[in-house]
């Protein structure tokens, strides 16, 4: 009897491991861009040296560097992809990205997408590219896909508009920018990166309705139980840029995440919190940190063996911030699991 118990909890934890194994192969992470040159905003910016650097990186470590569609169909269809994929965007679509970063790209022969605002492009703005330069970027393999037509905070209501007037007026704005960029390119990739990675539980409800994938730029991990209204990226620019942080963001896998919820990432309530359910656990209560911008450790509050509640021990400040959760991985030494919740706190009315 003793003997079947042991071979019985050997099975069990043989089942665990593969079970998170087989969650944890389909993590991957998107790397975001904006500018490739060092007469711009540092902040959003990144030098070709630094770019290089980091596609030399991704070279030598054998990463697995997809097109986007590939890594969400893949996603979607739930099937397996390799610990090490990563897929590289840039938002914008600025002029820069055709003069230093495409000729880098394809000297390493790795796939991205640009994504742009049609209606800019349309008005002859001078900082980005044209519908020529992106019709040949898109004939050497580059995705060019939906930032929104002008970069509007698609979130915000104007003064005096219902909810279905915002609704009308954010879906002619979203499904005439994907009309546009099918007409000048030719490819219609149903993606929308939100401009300044800013969205609330009514447009991720219109972004579905739609049957878009929304993407953001909060940071984190993505794998089977990301939700593709609100899909993760690692900002690669400025600060963010120095390659011995963003060795560990590329190499940070997902939780294996049952149920996320929070009121609404745009509100005015400064003491925000999310209470985060996981399917598996690969990683002990203890070893779970969650950090508030600008303010340190988040307090963490365990109601069940895998639930936790994460809130900030002080008031944020107004404008943008995020909590960043993360915990090593037992089955995957010298990985972390990576997992960013935004906020848009705003003054109340």
């Amino acid at each position: 009897m003793i003997r079947c118990t042991q071979v019985m909890k050997k099975l069990h934890n043989l089942v665990l491991f593969v079970g998170l194994a087989s969650a944890q192969a389909h993590s991957a992470t998107i790397l975001q861009y904006h500018h490739v040159s060092e007469k711009l905003p540092p902040v959003t910016s990144v030098s070709e040296d630094t770019f290089k650097s980091h596609l030399e990186f991704l070279k030598q470590g054998n990463y697995n560097v997809i097109a986007l569609n590939d890594f969400i169909d893949t996603l979607q269809q739930g099937k397996s992809l390799p610990m090490n994929t990563v897929a590289i965007t840039f938002d914008d679509g600025y002029d820069n990205n055709i003069e230093a970063a495409a000729p880098l790209l394809e000297a390493y022969n790795f796939p991205y997408t640009i994504f742009v605002n049609p209606q800019l492009i349309d008005e002859g703005q001078s900082y980005v590219m044209t519908w020529d330069e992106l019709r040949a970027l898109s004939k050497r393999g580059a995705i060019i896909a939906n930032h929104s037509a002008k970069h509007d905070y698609l979130h915000l209501r104007k003064k005096g508009e219902s909810e279905s007037q915002w609704q009308q007026r954010i879906s002619h704005d979203l499904t005439w920018s994907q009309q546009r960029i099918n007409a000048e390119i030719g490819h219609n990739y149903p993606y929308i990166a939100y401009p300044y990675g800013e969205f609330d539980t009514s447009l991720q409800e219109l972004v579905k309705k739609l049957g878009l994938i929304g993407i953001g730029q909060h940071s984190g991990a993505v794998g089977p139980t990301t939700d593709f209204t609100r899909m993760p990226r690692f900002p690669s620019s400025g600060i963010y840029s120095n390659l011995k942080t963003l060795k560990v963001k590329i190499n940070s896998i997902p939780f294996d995440i049952d149920k996320l919820t929070y009121d609404n990432s745009v509100t005015t309530h400064r003491t925000p919190s999310f209470t985060l359910s996981f399917n598996t656990m690969d990683f002990s209560q203890g070893q779970l940190a969650c950090f508030v911008s600008g303010i340190g450790r988040a307090t963490l509050t365990w109601t069940g063996e895998k639930t936790v509640t994460v809130t900030t021990p002080e008031p944020l400040h107004t404008g943008r911030s995020r909590y960043n959760c993360t915990a090593p991985s037992k089955t995957h030494k010298g990985r972390f699991h990576w997992f960013s919740q935004p906020w848009v706190v705003q003054k109340a009315q």
